[in-house]
């Protein structure tokens, strides 16, 4: 592997995929003496592009499902419990982007996409619960996020946010 492509490697995996998965099919085009499966060997680099985004679409799926919840839900148990999840899914979020950067032209389709199952997940398990009527129902289904809205530090404003954790050694003052 050449030294650009270990280092696109490194920045994008991603991109990095999809170049490689090419340049394999290139290769089997034009016919080579090794004895390869370049096509089924470009499809498993491919592969695991397709996963990287996946994962993605999953983690955003997430967030927007209890970024519904905190802003219907009248509960107020479980609403740390979200914020908790939406709190580690955005740092997952981050460093699936820093692996793989080209990722991010995609969070706002994928959002986009992801909303309408996320509201019928979102409804269906606060109806599980008897936490939603139909009115809220019908509301639920208009609602959508913004890219900063998801994968920033904001909560629907009616939850109130614990705020930044003291640094190591400060102690909380009351307000």
């Amino acid at each position: 592997m050449s030294g650009s492509d270990t280092g696109l490697y490194e920045e994008d995996f991603v991109r990095w995929t999809e170049q490689q998965s090419s340049a394999r099919r290139d290769a089997a085009r034009i016919g080579t003496n090794l004895p390869l499966d370049w096509e089924n060997l470009a499809e498993e680099v491919e592969s695991s592009g397709r996963t990287q985004k996946h994962e993605l679409r999953s983690r955003l799926g997430v967030i927007l499902e209890h970024l519904l919840k905190l802003k219907r839900s009248p509960a107020a148990d479980p609403r740390s419990g979200w914020m908790d999840t939406i709190d580690r899914e955005r740092d997952n979020v981050e460093v699936l982007l820093q692996d793989s950067p080209s990722l991010r032209g995609e969070v706002a389709r994928i959002i986009a996409e992801e909303s309408p199952r996320a509201v019928r997940r979102a409804r269906r398990s606060l109806q599980r619960h008897g936490e939603i009527v139909a009115p809220a129902a019908i509301l639920m289904a208009g609602e959508g996020f913004t890219e900063e809205q998801v994968l920033g530090d904001w909560f629907p404003e009616d939850v109130p946010h614990p705020g930044p954790l003291p640094a190591s050694g400060e102690r909380e003052e009351p307000a």
